[in-house]
């Protein structure tokens, strides 16, 4: 889901939309995964963040990147991206089937990208 494209066809993925300011308390944007109502054929999702302007994170004010399980609230993986360096993109974590539920792997793997099309390849290697 990108700010593009705000929900998925089935409307297991939801994209709450993109702040450009970051006025507000709590996040500027959120991607909210309904993991049971994935399609079967879904096995891992790669939860990836970036500039669509370009601008690389040592740019952006108080940039963090961050999953939560929304049952209790327990922040798995957080990523403070201000300061972090000269690149634009992050691949932040991935999500997969394992047997009858779903695992998660912290990445933090730093990257360039604008679109989802530039960050392919690097999170191909990912999966």
């Amino acid at each position: 889901m990108w700010f593009g494209q705000l929900r998925s066809a089935d409307g297991s993925v939801v994209h709450t939309g993109d702040n450009l300011t970051g006025a507000g308390e709590g996040d500027d944007e959120s991607i909210i995964v309904d993991l049971a109502a994935l399609p079967a054929n879904v096995t891992a999702l790669l939860f990836t963040v970036n500039s669509f302007t370009g601008q690389n994170f040592s740019q952006i004010e108080n940039a963090f990147c961050r999953l939560v399980d929304e049952t209790n609230q327990d922040e798995l993986a957080r990523y403070d991206l201000t300061g972090s360096g000269s690149h634009n993109a992050q691949l932040m974590a991935k999500v997969s089937r394992d047997g009858t539920g779903w695992s998660m792997t912290a990445i933090g793997a730093t990257t360039s990208g604008r679109t989802v099309q530039d960050l392919v390849p690097a999170a191909v290697a990912q999966l």
